[in-house]
């Protein structure tokens, strides 16, 4: 797939203070990627820097193949932006508000009525077309905030906190939106919530004091399946896989007849009322679960449960920025 989005050594300093250093990744078209990390890890900073809203100091950021500092007009066609606050004009309408956004956008009067329809069609303010935007919740006018970032059509979109502030209900809506929008563009969330980053993306990059400290693949069910540490080159969580497993009856003979098998690197065994708990870390890229199950099985022993244990985001996180492997750059 086409890399849309790439940063290699980003780098910016405030005065003495590092915003970020060294920030390299990439996203491919159609991804829709959590930019994680705590307050004031650096994630306003990159955003701003892709959406060409301030220089770095060094390195170099591309959206769509075009150089944030060289060519960024074309990087402002091609992404659309939504900051922590909404760029609105409370006094004006939302349909009026979205053709001046369209206007200074470069959208064309003969695309003008077709991307104003889809926009208020996608961002559910057909009936709020006529509405004056200080008037609306919250909700409404995260909505439209997204609406103007949508309205030229662009194929990058950032979104800076997109649900702060905003009540359960709302959260969900601009949660399904986001999860719409990402069917066809690549999309970018800017957040501190781990669940919210959890239930919208497939892919997370971990910031932790200007640096990016890690980049983990979530599965459908938004679980981890796979972590890369660039920050820490030694370590990496997706070397193996971790089963949990219960047996009854003969568990000692499961035990034994489970670490020769091929793939098996450790198995560990707790006892609780007359069953064991084992668990068995394996290679990731060899799935042991079927020789397993057959051996405890031709043990004897009685097979309760078998099942892949992840390591939690919650815990992941925590290690990624408050532990050794969230050690990044100082101001």
């Amino acid at each position: 797939m086409a890399v849309m989005v790439q940063a290699e050594n980003l780098t910016k300093y405030y005065g003495s203070y590092i915003g970020v250093e060294d920030v390299s990744f990439s996203m491919e078209a159609g991804e829709v990627v959590g930019f994680l990390g705590p307050n004031g890890a650096g994630k306003t900073t990159t955003m701003r820097v892709l959406t060409c809203s301030m220089p770095a100091t060094s390195g170099v950021a591309t959206v769509a193949g075009h150089d944030v500092l060289q060519d960024s007009l074309a990087v402002r066609r091609h992404v659309g932006y939504l900051p922590e606050t909404p760029p609105v004009y409370p006094e004006m309408t939302v349909q009026s508000y979205l053709r001046f956004a369209a206007t200074i956008k470069g959208v064309g009067k003969a695309d003008m009525q077709s991307r104003l329809s889809h926009v208020l069609g996608v961002c559910g303010l057909d009936h709020m077309r006529t509405r004056t935007i200080g008037h609306l919740s919250k909700g409404y006018r995260q909505r439209v905030g997204i609406a103007q970032a949508l309205i030229h059509d662009p194929t990058v979109l950032i979104f800076d906190e997109p649900t702060s502030g905003l009540d359960p209900g709302q959260i969900i809506e601009i949660r399904e939106l986001l999860r719409e929008l990402g069917a066809d563009k690549t999309v970018i969330l800017s957040t501190h919530i781990l669940a919210e980053a959890q239930m919208s993306c497939r892919r997370l990059l971990v910031i932790n004091r200007g640096a990016i400290v890690g980049d983990i693949a979530l599965d459908a069910s938004g679980d981890v399946a796979s972590v890369r540490t660039p920050a820490r080159d030694d370590i990496s969580y997706d070397t193996t896989r971790a089963l949990h497993i219960v047996v009854g009856g003969a568990s000692d003979s499961a035990a034994d007849a489970i670490r020769p098998l091929q793939g098996v690197r450790d198995v560990t065994e707790s006892r609780t009322n007359g069953s064991a708990t084992l668990s068995v870390s394996t290679s990731a890229d060899d799935d042991c679960r079927p020789r397993i199950a057959a051996a405890v099985i031709a043990s004897g022993a009685d097979l309760l449960e078998l099942r892949e244990a992840r390591p939690s985001l919650e815990r992941l996180f925590l290690d990624l920025t408050q532990g050794d492997l969230g050690e990044g750059p100082r101001a």
